[in-house]
């Protein structure tokens, strides 16, 4: 018959141990929880939105469920404005930030090209690798390097992902409105444009281009809820 024959005192000492460790791990846990700031709260809050708008998209209501995705664009563009206001911008919160865009930009782009685009299900297949593929690899490259500075303007390295999923919209719209434009067109857009995440191209990040781009979506939202509840 086999046993523990240690000396009790000596098994006693390293259940204390054990026992004293236990409250470092489950603080080791919360960790991902208590480091959150005020931000990165706004993030959250745009991956819910994001999350209930490709809800829409699945079930087919599709100019609604884009508009619902632009909100959370506009909740995306705040939390970057909170994190500058309150100076509270991590490296975490970038990560954080990347996770988010993932659902916010390129499942939601994939999506509404298989269900209002694509001419087939091969071709929804490539290009949605393609836009997902290339924007998730786009995003880990961020995260690794951070931005690039050019005397104290930062910019992005490679087109980004609200690049791509304005580029889906626009191709939506096309091909709902102009008589020369078809799935086929788009597809060969998106499929040349997502490689370009990974380019060497600087994207300024400046006040005017922020503007820039939320006016563009702006005029995209317009256009969206134009073509699909105009009487």
């Amino acid at each position: 018959m086999t046993g523990d024959h240690r000396p009790s005192g000596l098994r006693f000492v390293e259940y204390v141990v054990e026992r004293a460790s236990q409250p470092r791990q489950v603080a080791r846990a919360n960790h991902a929880l208590s480091s959150l700031s005020p931000a990165d709260y706004v993030s959250l809050l745009a991956l819910l939105t994001a999350w209930s708008g490709t809800l829409v998209i699945l079930d087919g209501a599709l100019h609604l469920g884009i508009l619902v995705v632009f909100v959370a664009f506009g909740l995306d563009k705040l939390d970057g404005y909170v994190a500058r206001r309150t100076g509270c911008a991590s490296p975490y919160g970038r990560r954080i930030d990347s996770f988010i865009d993932v659902f916010a930009y390129l499942v939601p782009s994939a999506l509404v090209f298989h269900y209002a685009i694509a001419p087939n299900a091969v071709v929804s297949a490539v290009v949605g690798f393609l836009v997902i593929g290339f924007g998730g690899l786009r995003l880990v490259r961020h995260n690794d390097e951070g931005f690039g500075t050019e005397g104290e303007v930062s910019y992005y390295r490679g087109t980004t992902v609200v690049h791509t999923a304005v580029l889906v919209v626009v191709n939506f719209v096309a091909v709902e409105t102009l008589p020369f434009w078809n799935a086929w067109l788009a597809a060969v857009t998106l499929a040349v444009a997502c490689p370009f995440m990974l380019s060497d191209y600087r994207c300024y990040k400046t006040a005017g281009t922020q503007w820039v781009a939320g006016l563009v979506v702006l005029v995209l939202a317009g256009l969206v809820l134009a073509v699909g509840y105009a009487p």
